[in-house]
């Protein structure tokens, strides 16, 4: 298991591979969709780990937490 900061670095790393968000970094998903995930079920592996804790943050409203992970020190990108 990564340590929780590794982890959330990765939100603003990883790209969704596929579907409608194709391309768009897993920190800016829009909670309608962590929240389809949610209930639907997440993928395995860590593509999965990193959709349910972003799923975590933004159903808590902690999105701002991530900023300072992001190359240049805040501000969303896509």
């Amino acid at each position: 298991m990564q340590p929780m900061t590794d982890a959330l670095t990765r939100l603003v790393q990883v790209q969704m591979p596929y579907g409608k968000h194709k391309g768009t970094l897993i920190a800016d998903l829009p909670g309608g969709y962590l929240n389809w995930f949610a209930r639907e079920g997440f993928p395995p592996g860590e593509l999965g780990r990193l959709l349910a804790l972003m799923h975590e943050i933004d159903h808590n409203g902690l999105k701002h937490l991530l900023a300072p992970l992001r190359k240049g020190g805040g501000g969303e990108s896509r």
